[in-house]
């Protein structure tokens, strides 16, 4: 590998959270409660935490499927490239295609962690810190010259999300992924400085960037149901606007410009 051919860096990357991860990252008295992998009845692997199951997205595994067999169908572990999951095997992969350096948002968290988030309870911070421990040491520890680790948060409770970006500031990570349009999914909007004054302070003091996916608030767009998925595409950049305008209007730059 020459570093010289390596010309990109990716902050829209994702990772596809192998099946022990949280097993192997929380303590022992959490092991019954932490998130598995179950396959259905249809052989479908799916992400089951407290109850609710999830499945992987098969538009988040495509690489290397023929197009015509990418959607948005639950996907079998056995069927992605190894690289969604395997750090060793993502970093040959990024060595193919000239990537130096990546940041990778999670999938069955959610990109902002809202299906742990579902989950609004004191076991869910044990499972936020646990997916940061993993992601910080393990993903991105791996090859710290190759990974930028992004953590996610516990978003339901103001003092939680502050602990948890001091916590992960100290081990070095400086990006947090954050809903795009947090009152739909039941939160206050970024409007309300009561509740995001203190997070937007704490990103200011550690010096932390807050991470907006694209998709996080799609739950605004209202399409017509026979549209097609390129619709989707094309409006989702107008639910980045609002969130630029929800933060640009807000407390949050007006107040906390760092």
């Amino acid at each position: 590998m020459n570093v010289d051919d390596l010309i990109l860096v990716s902050i829209d990357d994702h990772v596809v959270e192998p099946p022990d991860m949280f097993l192997n990252h929380v303590p022992a008295k959490y092991k019954a409660d932490a998130p598995i992998v179950v396959t259905d009845d249809k052989g479908v692997d799916q992400w089951m935490y407290q109850g609710r199951p999830q499945g992987v997205s098969g538009l988040n595994a495509v690489v290397s499927w023929p197009p015509e067999e990418w959607g948005r169908d639950p996907a079998r572990f056995a069927e992605m490239r190894p690289g969604v999951y395997d750090v060793h095997e993502r970093v040959r992969d990024m060595n193919r295609n000239g990537i130096l350096a990546s940041m990778c948002f999670p999938t069955f968290t959610g990109f902002s962690a809202r299906h742990l988030n579902m989950t609004r309870e004191d076991v869910t911070l044990v499972m936020v810190s646990a997916y940061n421990d993993w992601h910080i040491d393990e993903w991105a520890g791996s090859y710290p010259d190759r990974f930028i680790p992004i953590a996610i948060l516990p978003t339901w409770t103001p003092e939680g999300m502050c602990a948890e970006i001091r916590r992960v500031a100290a081990k070095g990570c400086r990006a947090v992924t954050m809903p795009e349009l947090p009152h739909l999914e039941g939160l206050p909007s970024y409007h309300d400085e009561d509740y995001w004054g203190p997070v937007f302070r704490t990103l200011s003091e550690e010096n932390v960037v807050m991470c907006l996916h694209i998709g996080t608030g799609f739950g605004a767009i209202s399409m017509a149901p026979n549209a097609p998925i390129d619709n989707l595409i094309i409006l989702a950049t107008q639910v980045s606007a609002m969130c630029a305008q929800d933060l640009l209007w807000g407390p949050a730059m007006r107040n906390y410009p760092d």
